[in-house]
């Protein structure tokens, strides 16, 4: 299910479905925009990924889970075969960080994934998190590449997700609207929520 995002004055539909993923071009907020949806909500689990800049230039992506850990996903100065562009991907180290998150448990109510991309999907542990997070019980929100490969482009596609793509132009928009959203799917001011439209 597709929501451009610039229908009804750049917000969208009211969600249908159980599981919203976010895209759009890099450098549109994608990172900025989710984080603001799990910002103040109770029971969010996941992570999402910082930039690293050493002299002003970018020098890798850092992984920030919600329960305050942190663990370097990717780095120029990294060596080895899982490399995405100049970024060497420390697979390994990311694993490790993904095994000891809890994405379940007493508490948790909505699970944020920031991003299903590239370098994330270099990991086959990762890529089997995903599927089993979308298909289990609790509430996805996640960001996704805008192109991927068959995998990335299939969680799009599936019955279960509301795709929502951010630009600039409607990124402020969309806030407010997906935080309802995200509030709904956690059982969290369902009295607040604006009536589902007919038809989706």
């Amino acid at each position: 299910m597709r929501d451009d995002g610039q229908e009804e004055g750049g917000g969208g539909g009211v969600l249908t479905a159980g599981n919203i993923l976010i895209t759009g071009a890099p450098g549109t907020g994608k990172t900025t925009l989710i984080r603001a949806v799990a910002e103040g909500m109770a029971g969010v689990a996941g992570f999402y990924t910082a930039e690293i800049r050493e002299q002003g230039r970018r020098t890798g992506f850092e992984l920030v889970g919600f329960d305050g850990r942190r663990a370097l996903l990717a780095h120029t100065g990294i060596r080895g075969r899982h490399r995405v562009g100049r970024y060497g991907v420390d697979v390994a180290m990311f694993e490790a960080f993904l095994a000891a998150a809890p994405f379940s448990g007493a508490g948790v109510r909505l699970v944020v994934v920031d991003e299903i991309g590239k370098m994330e999907c270099l990991s086959p542990r990762f890529r089997e998190m995903v599927t089993s997070l979308l298909d289990g019980p609790l509430p996805v929100v996640a960001t996704v590449a805008l192109r991927g490969d068959s995998f990335i482009e299939g969680l799009k596609e599936r019955p279960d997700v509301r795709l929502v793509v951010v630009t600039e132009a409607n990124r402020d928009a969309l806030l407010p609207v997906l935080r309802l959203e995200a509030a709904s799917l956690a059982g969290e001011d369902k009295a607040h929520m604006p009536p589902r439209r007919p038809g989706g």
